[in-house]
């Protein structure tokens, strides 16, 4: 599963507005913004870069003002870890990842959809877009700000083969969403699922989640795999299906 999520990432990563492949390297970047969760890296499966490769990569990141940073699987592409390290770059995190296929999806118990006090939608209106990034800003305590360039990259994703899915709250807004990337290489990626703290312990992440994965496999994928921030969500995701399968690595250059 390594491979398949390490060349999801890269195809993944050729979808950004700014693509640039440099020995061995996949940087995808969007100038509507700084952000180093949208503007990152990632090698290709198998990838063996030279000390002149990891150096024209970092300076694809600082000629646009960013930090040099990367995601990848590590045992996906094992020589890069280590020509990474000898340039500089340190560990940010390390994340377990979780994959759910058809044959592990479940059906959520009684309850489970927030005792049908609420149900999951497709979002149709700039209004639905906008309230989506403001709940997710809300939920990840301000890692980002929510923009109008924030709602229109969830509408490219909905409109352009992946899926966005939200909870209404009952004033019209958004009570918590997530979104899954399109399709590549037979995976997808589940990302940004987030609830605004007055609307947790409801079950819409469970919700949202199992919504967002049988939208996925039922238009063929074979798997969408996830990461999670805390045992609590990873509870969560595997009440829905998802099983651990490996890790992927954070890395950043300072200075």
């Amino acid at each position: 599963m390594d491979i398949d999520v390490q060349s999801f990432a890269v195809a993944n990563l050729r979808r950004r507005p700014e693509a640039v492949e440099i020995g061995g390297f996949v940087a995808g970047f969007d100038p509507a913004t700084t952000s180093p969760y949208i503007n990152y890296a990632t090698p290709l499966p198998g990838a063996r870069p030279t000390g002149r490769d990891v150096t024209a990569l970092i300076e694809a990141f600082r000629d646009r003002g960013l930090k040099p940073r990367l995601e990848f699987a590590p045992d996906a592409a094992p020589a890069v870890d280590p020509a990474l390290r000898q340039a500089g770059f340190t560990t940010e995190a390390v994340h377990e990842y979780l994959v759910c296929t058809r044959g592990t999806l479940t059906s959520l118990p009684d309850g489970g959809r927030s005792a049908a006090a609420f149900s999951v939608e497709t979002p149709c209106t700039d209004e639905d877009y906008a309230a989506i990034d403001a709940a997710l800003s809300e939920a990840f305590v301000g890692e980002f700000a929510s923009s109008p360039e924030g709602a229109a990259r969830l509408r490219r994703t909905q409109e352009n083969g992946g899926a966005v899915r939200f909870v209404r709250a009952p004033d019209g807004s958004c009570a918590g969403a997530a979104t899954c990337s399109a399709p590549a290489v037979g995976t997808s990626e589940l990302a940004g699922v987030g609830t605004r703290p007055a609307f947790r312990g409801h079950g819409i992440a469970a919700s949202v989640t199992a919504a967002l994965t049988e939208t996925l496999l039922a238009r063929g994928a074979r798997s969408v795999w996830l990461e999670y921030s805390g045992e609590g969500s990873r509870r969560v995701y595997e009440r829905v299906g998802y099983r651990p399968e490996g890790t992927r690595l954070y890395v950043t250059l300072e200075g």
